[in-house]
């Protein structure tokens, strides 16, 4: 049976959850309000086999929450579930140490195919994260892709991708105009074979060019 850890602040939400979980044959090992709670309930109840972890907590977020099982729970899988489905949360979670990422507003079906594919496969991705490059990230003992002969320039406009600057920013921090910012970003694109900005972030990560 797999167990499973919800972190959520929103009472309402997580006990339903706790209902849904244990109705699918889950052992719900425990519930916490914010990351403040969790080492203590880690303490007497062992570590979960997946955290499915809020972002937006009172004391303790999910990005340090994340941080905190990695480094103190590696064997559980986080699964970030959020209402935000934007590029810059999804990002930082992965960076974080998240092994998937959900909306709050799925389908039962698909938070119960996230559990089972991080706990089977060590990750999960959907439409917002490239699954190639999630799993090239997460998978131990995998050799690294070549950088595809990357240019100086676009290793830095890879590093700065990977901040919190917008597209607009990055184009000021380089000295140059944003439709050329958008040339080095549709050609990495097509060069990398990636879709989105998280997955040109995925892909820094990956080859050593940003570090977690």
């Amino acid at each position: 049976m797999i167990s499973v850890a919800l972190i959520d602040d929103h009472v309402l939400l997580r006990n339903g959850l706790a209902g849904m979980l244990r109705e699918s044959g889950y052992q719900v090992l425990f519930e916490a309000d914010d990351g403040n709670e969790v080492a203590s309930k880690v303490k007497a109840s062992g570590p979960p086999d997946v955290a499915l972890l809020d972002i937006n907590m009172k004391h303790m977020n999910g990005y340090d929450t994340a941080t905190w099982f990695k480094q103190n729970c590696p064997e559980t899988k986080v699964l970030a579930l959020s209402m935000y489905d934007d590029e810059e949360n999804i990002i930082k979670m992965l960076k974080n140490g998240a092994r998937g990422y959900i909306l709050k507003d799925s389908h039962p079906t698909e938070l119960k195919a996230a559990i089972e594919a991080v706990v089977t496969k060590g990750f999960y991705y959907s439409e917002m994260v490239t699954g190639r490059l999630m799993r090239s990230i997460i998978e131990s003992g995998e050799e690294k892709d070549e950088q595809a002969n990357l240019t100086g320039r676009e290793i830095e406009f890879l590093k700065l991708a990977a901040s919190e600057l917008t597209y607009k920013e990055i184009a000021e921090q380089m000295n140059l105009s944003h439709r050329t910012i958008d040339g080095y970003r549709d050609d990495l694109f097509e060069k990398l074979n990636i879709k989105s900005r998280v997955g040109l972030v995925l892909y820094a990560i990956r080859n050593g060019i940003v570090k977690v």
